[in-house]
């Protein structure tokens, strides 16, 4: 007597797998995307303060609105600092001071001074940063984060080939994250 049993075609068990291996792949983009970390800086916090008049600006600060919304959406997080607090403090502007304030209880991470944060920030200014922007993407990298957004083109010029965290600029991050979703 010959025992028989009941396997699974090959072509079936592939498919299988190939769900399997598609459902893991697709649990791993989802936690990327859902993990992305960021660190705004002031003048990018500003933006939509700025002379919506000119393009570029106008851009900017409507795709600082769009990743805000992603990040109350808890689609991206976001990291602040000790620097963040007091530029924005000791903005004159109550009304830009109260906005960028609200987003602190956004954040997933406050970070404070430290000692390898200012040394970290000393090697920054060594690249031509100014000491206030040294300390902002110094606490930025310190946060773990993956992007440090600022609308300020000096900084962003001055640190392409910086290797410890990307800087770019809210449209750029835009179009790393995909774009705008299509209403279809």
């Amino acid at each position: 007597m010959r025992l028989r049993f009941n396997a699974p075609s090959l072509p079936v068990f592939i498919l299988n797998l190939l769900f399997f291996e598609f459902c893991y792949i697709f649990s791993i983009l989802k936690d990327l995307e859902i993990n992305m970390r960021i660190y705004l800086d002031n003048c990018c916090f500003n933006r939509p303060f700025d002379d919506q008049s000119q393009i570029k600006i106008k851009l900017e600060s409507e795709a600082k609105i769009f990743i805000q919304a992603k990040i109350t959406n808890k689609e991206i997080q976001l990291a602040w600092s000790y620097i963040l607090d007091y530029e924005n403090d000791v903005n004159p502007f109550e009304e830009r001071q109260n906005s960028t304030k609200k987003w602190k209880k956004y954040a997933v991470v406050d970070i404070e001074e430290t000692e390898s944060i200012l040394k970290r920030a000393r090697n920054i200014l060594n690249l031509g940063v100014k000491s206030k922007d040294a300390l902002h993407v110094a606490c930025a990298v310190d946060a773990k984060c993956d992007y440090f957004l600022t609308t300020d083109d000096r900084i962003i010029k001055k640190l392409k080939n910086f290797e410890e965290i990307a800087v770019i600029n809210p449209l750029s991050l835009i179009s790393l994250y995909g774009g705008i979703e299509d209403d279809d």
